[in-house]
């Protein structure tokens, strides 16, 4: 299965296409990078005349709009509703691409004839810097992809033309210039709704799909909580392919727009993105650097804005996600909702580590627009309806709900809560290698390991995921990881949300490193759940890992690992792992041994959130 069929993020792959490799990226990393860079590019779809969809109109426009410090041209498709004019308008839906995609791919213009067919003006546009659209790529900077959409809004309140002079007189408005208009759309799609919001307060519902909240945790996670100042592991194969497709659109896009090139150094980003990954695949971490990196991802993030956020939203989160996990959707979920700002979740099956599975019966599938017959498809009416046509007595559905890949009855795949699981569940790391269930039974001993040169252990080819081929199991090489594991099950366990481990470990060596006043000094370890049969086969949930590099080794830590939705059968086991290495991440630099000390009154804890009895 093709996974760019289902993901709305533009991905398509076109084996053909060349893209340079820049000689920042690691010479051993450059293969998989380029690889990851030809799978995310798009070919280019000149727009076609107006016409016919089914009962709407489509009119190709362009744009002229100021963003930030540049001019940019805006290139977009108008769908207009049968019987929608000036007597009897109706509310709009607005929609941009996922990285490396345009208004044309399957997911974008699927969101315009889909929702053009169900009454709503629909205006999807190429985002700055893809398709036929100018300027450089920001990575949804509010205010420059923010504002830019904010004059897309513009012309939906009839507040301005586009460039040829076409109005849109037949939307419905709450106030002169001020359009019923709902976003939808996934991934960097995603991101620019919340950024809109934050400048436009004219946005009535928002629909973001897998998409971050913090762009340092997504690109360089540190799972330590209160870690937020100590860069983390760089997730260089994910970030390598996205930088790789954004620096090689000259080649993809004749007769590039001037303002979509910035210089040879920096071909097609804003100049604080290159420096970014310039950092990251540096290896190093030095103090002025680390807080020019730090504060560029997070200004240009959702965590950062989401307090200017009013519009109702519905936040759609894949499960099978390395590159946005689950952590991502919560931490905006609890920061709207603390606000007061209404919204909901949901955390669907599929996301960028893998399309719709074989097994994933009544799931969304946007570019077959089934809206009406998937569950997450319904909620997105039901939240149009009830904010942009304004219908009081629509049901918008639980505030949270998650789907369940061990129910195959299509009916009762989704389950749903009025709020997030709690940590329930208490397991203790024994010395003898045990997770237990008292405190009392921990036994005093170590486990330990020590990291090798090269990695030692493997979570996923982030490339397998996107292009939907096998990847080769996940595994650990002895000796450098350490592992705890519980009795065989008496009845099923089902683990909703993000495990929670609290650890101390002993790294003499890590220690004398950490006040280099480099942070790449600092121990690197990842930390992850197994689900072991009773057969001894290993299943790493999702294939997820929490990245952790330590602040302080002379103290505990906490450790939040991703999100997962999951059922331990009867008969399994629990394993926890913290490994020196992970080869989708930069990892330790050095030789670190590490040893990891239980005892019935300290030792390790591992928290788990588990719904049911």
């Amino acid at each position: 299965m093709t996974t760019g069929r289902y993901l709305p993020v533009g991905i398509r792959v076109v084996p053909t296409v060349e893209v340079r490799v820049s000689r920042r990226v690691p010479r051993f990393r450059a293969p998989l990078a380029l690889a990851l860079g030809a799978a995310l590019a798009v070919p280019l779809t000149l727009p076609p005349p107006a016409t016919a969809a089914g009962s709407s109109t489509v009119t190709p426009l362009t744009f002229t709009v100021r963003a930030g410090e540049r001019t940019c041209t805006i290139d977009a498709d108008l769908y207009r509703p049968a019987g929608a004019d000036r007597d009897h308008p109706a509310p709009a839906v607005l929609a941009t691409n996922g990285f490396g995609g345009s208004k044309t791919d399957g997911s974008t213009d699927t969101i315009g004839k889909a929702f053009a067919a169900r009454g709503y003006v629909s205006l999807v546009y190429s985002g700055l810097g893809f398709g036929r659209s100018g300027c450089l790529i920001s990575l949804d900077d509010p205010a420059i992809d923010g504002a830019a959409a904010s004059r897309l809004v513009d012309f939906l309140g009839g507040e301005r033309a586009a460039d040829d002079g076409t109005t849109a007189d037949f939307v419905t408005l709450d106030a002169p210039g001020d359009p019923r208009v709902g976003m939808i759309g996934g991934s960097y799609g995603g991101a620019v709704q919340l950024a809109t919001a934050a400048v436009d307060h004219r946005l009535d519902a928002l629909v973001p799909m897998i998409t971050w909240n913090d762009l340092a945790y997504s690109l360089d996670p540190n799972s330590a909580a209160g870690s937020r100042h100590v860069p983390g592991a760089f997730k260089w194969q994910w970030t390598n392919g996205f930088y790789l497709i954004g620096e090689g659109q000259p080649l993809l896009q004749p007769s590039l727009d001037p303002s979509r090139v910035n210089s040879l150094a920096c071909l097609h980003f804003v100049t604080e993105a290159c420096r970014t990954v310039r950092t990251l695949n540096s290896g190093r971490y030095p103090a002025d650097r680390t807080a020019e990196l730090l504060a560029f991802a997070r200004r240009v993030s959702p965590v950062s804005y989401l307090h200017r956020v009013r519009t109702p939203t519905l936040l759609v989160q894949g499960q099978a996600d390395t590159l946005f996990n689950l952590n991502e959707a919560t931490a905006t979920y609890r920061t709207l909702r603390a606000q007061g700002t209404p919204v909901k979740m949901i955390w669907q099956s599929w996301g960028h580590s893998a399309g719709i599975p074989a097994g994933a019966t009544g799931e969304l599938d946007l570019p077959r627009g089934n809206l009406e017959t998937s569950y997450v498809g319904r909620r997105v009416l039901a939240w149009f309806d009830r904010h942009l046509r304004k219908r009081a007595h629509t049901d918008t559905g639980p505030t949270f709900a998650y789907y369940r890949d061990w129910i195959t009855d299509p009916d009762r795949t989704y389950a749903t809560a009025g709020r997030l699981p709690a940590l329930s569940r208490t397991l203790y790391l024994s010395g003898d290698g045990r997770l237990v269930g008292h405190r009392g039974d921990v036994v005093r001993g170590s486990r330990s390991y020590t990291n090798l040169p090269t990695p030692t252990s493997h979570s996923e080819s982030s490339l397998a995921g996107l292009l939907g081929v096998p990847d080769t199991p996940p595994r650990d090489l002895k000796g450098t990881y350490a592992d705890w594991t519980s009795a065989p099950l008496e009845r099923p366990l089902d683990v909703v949300g993000a495990p929670r481990a609290t650890l101390r470990v002993v790294s003499p060596r890590a220690e004398r490193a950490q006040t280099s006043g480099d942070a790449a000094d600092k121990l690197v370890l990842f930390a992850k759940l197994y689900d072991v049969a009773p057969d001894g086969s290993r299943t790493l949930v999702r294939r997820l890992v929490a990245p952790v590099r330590v602040p302080d080794v002379t103290r505990s830590f906490t450790v939040t690992l991703p999100g997962i939705v999951h059922r331990y059968e009867a008969g399994h086991r629990l394993r926890f792992v913290i490994a020196a290495s992970d080869d989708a991440y930069f990892g330790n630099r050095g030789i670190k041994p590490v040893t990891v000390v239980s005892g019935p009154r300290d030792t390790g804890v591992l928290r788990l959130p588990v719904t049911g009895p």
